[in-house]
Parts: structure tokens; C-alpha cells; sequence
């Protein structure tokens, strides 16, 4: 059977047209981006969770799901799920079965923080690891359980003999996705997290042969992404990474250039194992300046622009983009080819029906940034009105 044609029909459907990623055919390009949501209560998935993405999900739609963490290491954020237990494996089945019976692909997010922890939330009350022993600078602070926050500890520089152990919870927990339902797995390796903190020259030290250059800053993340594509298969696999993001002190020398070394050697892993994987994210820099209004906006949106359309441009198989869009800036990032899909966030947290309000050009509802990392099972999390059906507050 002949593929789909993946060629948008024109600006005004583009964002809506279908789209074949791999052996998923897609009906829309609108993608809900992995969202931390911390309802996941002492890192179990809860019945809230299949309400909230059931309402998001529709006909060949795609899902990520918020970051699940890959050990008892991983996490640094009250109240996110895990993949590791099979206690976690049982109640994500009923999530994905809620998604699936609304006829939506669901892909896992594996997550593991690095540096970005606090000892409360490693066993013993252990340092967490980090490809490096700086700190998160005290300019980001960390929540604690006890609803204050602090700052982040000095990490532990986790040793070259003890890489594997992690490269390992990264494919068990990707087989244990797939074990759950799930159609794919996204391996998080953006915004300051565990595999960027090897990415990013600002943060990775090393000198030995995963510090340094391109080639040993990115051996992290290829062993992971071979290693999962192991235990799963390549067409099951994303990556998601954000060259240009400096959040939680990520920065980079050469962005672009960073962002052509990984996409190089994921072009290649491809051609190695004869089958692209399911897609590769890449967040726009607007992402991180929201709250630096000292930035030159403009400047950030051409810059940004260009990165993210070279990548697109060097990239062999499905590119995705998220970062602040808009309805119409989707529109146009699929229409001029800068993109296959577009991820959106805070939008889809405000308007479980986005993409009938994107295909109706419909008003959209705000949303409460209070409520974005807060408990409650309802409040702020599936309480958002859906078109003609208004708040039973």
C-alpha cells in the first residue's frame, strides 16, 4: 500500500491535514507536548490522569505523555509517575486504554532530571547524579514537598563505569511502556536534564570520552537511543532536544552546531539500523525567554527561526516542533515545510478541544499558570470547559 502524501493542501487546512509518521497515520498535525502535571500522587498514575488525556485525545491524534521517570534516581519534581515498577506498568494501562478507546496514538516520555533534584527525592537522601559535580546555579530554585523551595544540591559526576547502569533503566523502561500499551516511547534529552546535562558544554566538564567534543558529548545519548531501539524497535523511538534552551543553567557555545552533531549521528544511527525512528522534537528558543523580558524578542524569534529550519532541513524522517506556537504560527510552520508536527502545551492544558477550536478558528480559553504543577485532580486539570459546554463551577 502506497504511503500517504505528507504535502500540505494549503495554509488554511495545513495544521490540520494528515500526516504518515512512520507506521502511525496520523489525522492531524496538532501534537499534545509532554506536560509535567505532578497528579501522578507518590509517582502512581491515577484515575485523574485517564480523564485528562482522554479529553485531549481524539481520532488519529498523537499524545506524549508527561515525563516518567526511568529509575528511583530519575526524579526531582512531587507527584510525577514513574515506569520502572510494575506497579506504575498496571496503572498506566488504564490510562492508555482511555486514550486508545478515543482512537489516539500515545507515546511515553522516559525522564531522568540529573542535577535537577534535591536530595529529598533520591534514596538515602543521596547526591543526584549529573554528567558533572557543578550545581544548578541559585538563580533556579526547586520545589520541595513541603511546598517550599530551595536550591539545588551539588550533584554527584557519575562515573564512566556506572553510564551503562543508566543507558539499561533508559530500555527497561521503554520496554515496560510498550508492556503498558503505549505506542512509543520520547527519550528526553532537552531542557536541562539528565542526557542535555552531557549535550551542553556549559554544563558537561568531562575529559573522558563522554566530555569534550561533539562526538563524546553526544555518546551519552546515541548509547541510550541504540539501547532502547534494542528493546523496542527504532520505528517505536523519539528523541526530543533543545540545542539552543539554556534553562536550569543548559547553555551552549554553538547551539546550531550542537543541534547538527546530534541530528548527523541520528541520521546515521538510522541508516545503520535500515528504519528511521518515529520523529525527532527539537523546542524553539522563545521557549526559555518568557521570563527574561531583557531579551531582544524579535532577535530570539529570527534566530530561532533559522535553527530550527536548518535542523529540519539536515533531518532524514519526521520533525516535530514545539515552543510557544500559536494556531496561526503552526499553521505557517507546517505550510512553508519548517515542520511535520507541531506540539503545543500550555494551549492544550486550557482546551482539552484544541484541536476542534484550532479547526474552527474557535476562542480559546486562558490558562491558570497556578494550577499548572498543583495535585488536585480536578481543579485546574480536567475542569477546563470544552466548546459549548460550559464550567460546572
Amino acid at each position: 500500500m502506497a504511503e500517504k502524501d505528507n504535502s500540505t493542501q494549503g495554509e488554511d487546512n495545513a495544521l490540520l491535514s494528515p500526516y504518515k509518521m512512520g507506521m502511525y497515520n496520523l489525522s492531524h498535525r496538532v501534537v499534545l507536548a509532554p506536560l509535567t502535571r505532578c497528579r501522578a500522587l507518590e509517582g502512581i498514575p491515577q484515575p485523574s490522569l485517564a480523564e485528562f488525556y482522554s479529553q485531549r485525545a481524539t481520532q488519529g491524534g498523537l499524545l506524549i505523555s508527561e515525563g516518567a521517570t526511568i529509575s528511583p534516581t530519575a526524579n526531582g519534581f512531587s507527584h510525577v509517575p514513574g515506569i520502572y515498577k510494575e506497579e506504575h506498568v498496571e496503572a498506566w494501562r488504564n490510562i492508555v486504554d482511555a486514550v486508545h478507546d478515543k482512537g489516539s496514538i500515545f507515546f511515553c516520555q522516559l525522564w531522568h532530571v540529573g542535577r535537577a533534584s534535591r536530595l529529598v527525592f533520591q534514596p538515602d537522601g543521596a547526591a543526584p547524579i549529573s554528567s558533572t559535580n557543578k550545581p544548578i546555579s541559585a538563580r533556579y530554585r526547586v520545589d520541595l514537598p513541603n511546598g517550599t523551595t530551595g536550591e539545588y544540591p551539588v550533584p554527584r559526576q557519575l562515573s564512566t563505569s556506572e553510564i551503562p547502569e543508566v543507558v539499561e533503566d533508559f530500555r527497561q523502561s521503554a520496554i515496560n511502556a510498550i508492556r503498558a500499551g503505549f505506542d512509543g516511547v520520547e527519550i528526553h534529552s532537552a531542557h536541562g536534564y539528565f542526557i542535555d546535562q552531557f549535550l551542553k558544554d556549559g554544563i558537561n566538564d568531562r575529559t573522558d570520552e563522554y566530555g569534550g567534543s561533539y562526538e563524546n558529548r553526544c555518546r551519552f545519548l546515541l548509547e541510550v537511543v541504540k539501547a532502547v531501539v534494542s528493546g523496542i524497535g527504532a520505528k517505536r523511538v523519539a528523541v526530543r532536544i533543545s540545542p539552543a534552551i539554556d534553562h536550569l543553567d543548559a547553555t551552549e557555545s554553538d547551539p546550531l552546531d550542537l543541534g547538527l552533531a546530534v541530528v548527523e549521528r541520528v541520521n546515521n544511527l538510522q541508516k545503520e539500523l535500515g528504519s528511521k525512528l518515529a520523529y525527532l522534537h527539537v523546542t524553539h528558543p522563545r521557549y526559555s525567554d518568557s521570563t527574561k523580558p531583557e531579551l531582544d524578542k524579535h532577535c530570539i524569534e529570527e534566530e530561532g527561526g533559522k535553527l530550527l529550519r536548518t535542523l529540519r532541513k539536515a533531518y532524514e524522517g519526521t520533525f516535530m516542533s514545539s515552543g510557544g506556537f500559536t494556531r496561526d504560527s503552526g499553521i505557517e510552520a507546517i505550510a512553508q515545510g519548517d515542520a511535520d508536527l507541531v506540539s503545543y502545551g500550555r494551549y492544550f492544558i486550557s482546551n482539552p478541544d484544541l484541536v476542534l477550536r484550532f479547526k474552527l478558528n474557535a476562542p480559546l480559553n486562558h490558562y491558570d499558570r497556578m494550577t499548572f504543577y498543583t495535585h488536585d485532580p480536578v481543579i485546574g486539570y480536567t475542569d477546563y470547559p470544552f466548546l459549548n459546554k460550559p464550567s460546572e463551577t
